[in-house]
């Protein structure tokens, strides 16, 4: 029997329970997950992790998957690295009607693109559905305990003072 595979693209910053939510179901549908996370040229100079570290904290996370998960990063479209893996499926996790709305488009886009790709939705549990990296984000700018957002196995401070050495390098 075929390997049915997916990648689940996102900019990942950071990697959040909502993220694990969406993963966790998208294992019940798939034997094997790639995250795939991204150069968004628009939100990587603003991005708060880099993304080495972002992967990082994404592989604490998903340890517990085994090698039902696997990380990548790329700089293509979606598309293209869906056709350069051989997955002809993309999840994307939806909190909100406004998730629905902008994840349409991109899949109308996508299935032009491709039309053997199949982008598969997946609502966050109700539990999770006000979880997005920019609130935790907002809690970490702001010194707060964000550990309630996150996978368990990722030591989030570590990442922390990893970022403010790069932020801050001794001179």
């Amino acid at each position: 029997m075929k390997e049915r595979k997916a990648i689940f693209p996102g900019s990942f910053d950071p990697f959040t329970l909502g993220h694990m939510d969406v993963l966790d179901s998208a294992l019940k549908l798939f034997d094997h997950v790639t995250i795939a996370v991204g150069y968004n040229s628009t939100k990587e100079a603003a991005g708060f992790f880099p993304v080495a570290t972002r992967v990082k904290i994404i592989k604490d996370a998903i340890e517990c998957y085994g090698d039902r998960a696997s990380l990548c990063t790329y700089k293509e479209l979606t598309i293209s690295l869906c056709n350069r893996l051989n997955v002809h499926y993309i999840i994307r996790g939806l909190r909100t009607t406004t998730d629905f709305e902008f994840e349409g488009v991109v899949a109308q886009a996508n299935r032009v693109l491709d039309p053997k790709v199949t982008t598969v939705y997946i609502p966050a549990s109700h539990e999770f559905s006000f979880i997005s990296s920019t609130v935790v984000r907002d809690i970490l700018i702001h010194r707060g305990d964000a550990s309630k957002f996150l996978p368990k196995g990722v030591d989030i401070e570590k990442y922390l003072k990893e970022r403010h050495k790069i932020k801050h390098p001794k001179k």
